[in-house]
C-alpha cells in the first residue's frame, strides 16, 4: 500500500488541516520535524524517518484564489515525487505545475468547473499525469457546477469518469484532521464499482489499523498527516505495514 504524506500550503508554511476549516489551520508542530511550519524540513523528514517520498501538496492559497505558492512547490518537487491540487481548472495552470518539477497534477472537483473541463484536461496533459479528486464534506461533493454539488460520491465519480483517467483520490475534508477514522465502506464500494481506478484514501486515517483496513477494502494507498503529526504511525508502524 502506498503511504503518501500530507503537506497543505498556505503562506508559503506547511499548516495543520482540520475539518477543511481553513481559517483554523495553524503551522505544522509535530513529531516528526517541520516544526513552525518549514515545509522544505517536513518532506525532508518525511522521507529520511519514515521513508516516504511521495507527497501530496495542496496549495491551499491557489484553491481558494488568494495567491500562489510555486516557489515552494518546486523546492518540494526536488525533494520527492509530488502530486499538487493548486486549484488546476485548465491545460495551462497544469503544464505549469509540471514545469515546476510536479510528478503529477491534481484536479480536485471543489475546484472543476465541470466534467468538460476534465475531458479538455486530459486531452491535453501528458498520459497519467492526472489525478482526479472527489472533494468531499462528509460524504457529498464539493463542486461549483451545480449539476454535480451535493451528489454522493459514486454518482458524481459515474458523471466524471473518462477514458484516460487512471487514479483518484477520495478526500472527505470533514473527516480531515479529526479523528473519526476514513469511510473505509466508500472506498469498498468505489473500488467494486470502478476497478480499473487507483484510489487514494484521504480524510480521517487514525493508525496503521486504518490503513489496513483501507488496503482490504481496495485502496492502493492513503494520505497521511495528522497521525505521523501525533506520532501514531512512525517509522515502526510503517515498516509493520510493509
Amino acid at each position: 500500500m502506498r503511504v503518501v504524506g500530507v503537506i497543505d500550503l498556505k503562506d508559503g508554511t506547511a499548516v495543520h488541516a482540520v475539518r477543511g476549516e481553513r481559517e483554523r489551520y495553524r503551522p505544522v508542530r509535530g513529531a516528526i520535524g517541520g516544526d513552525d511550519g518549514d515545509a522544505l524540513a517536513l518532506a525532508r523528514a518525511f522521507r529520511a524517518e519514515l521513508g516516504l517520498d511521495e507527497l501530496y501538496v495542496a496549495d491551499l492559497d491557489a484553491i481558494v484564489g488568494t495567491g500562489e505558492n510555486s516557489a515552494t512547490i518546486a523546492a518540494l518537487a526536488r525533494e520527492g515525487r509530488v502530486m499538487v491540487d493548486a486549484g488546476v481548472s485548465d491545460p495551462a495552470r497544469a503544464r505549469a505545475l509540471l514545469d515546476l518539477g510536479a510528478h503529477r497534477v491534481i484536479v480536485g472537483t471543489e475546484t472543476l468547473p465541470g466534467p468538460d473541463a476534465l475531458v479538455r484536461l486530459l486531452a491535453e496533459l501528458p498520459d497519467g499525469a492526472l489525478v482526479l479528486s472527489i472533494d468531499l464534506r462528509e460524504g457529498r461533493l464539493l463542486s461549483p457546477d451545480p449539476q454535480l454539488a451535493g451528489l454522493p460520491a459514486l454518482d458524481a465519480l459515474s458523471r466524471l469518469h473518462r477514458t484516460g483517467l487512471r487514479e483518484a483520490i477520495v478526500l472527505d475534508l470533514a473527516r480531515v484532521g479529526s479523528g473519526s477514522g476514513p469511510d473505509v465502506a466508500l472506498i469498498a464500494a468505489i473500488h467494486a464499482a470502478f476497478g480499473d481506478l487507483e484510489l487514494l484514501a484521504g480524510g480521517g486515517v487514525r493508525d496503521v489499523e486504518d490503513l489496513r483496513a483501507l488496503d482490504a477494502a481496495g485502496a492502493a494507498g492513503a494520505l497521511v498527516a495528522t497521525a505521523v503529526h501525533r506520532g501514531v504511525i512512525g517509522a515502526r508502524e510503517l515498516a509493520e505495514l510493509r
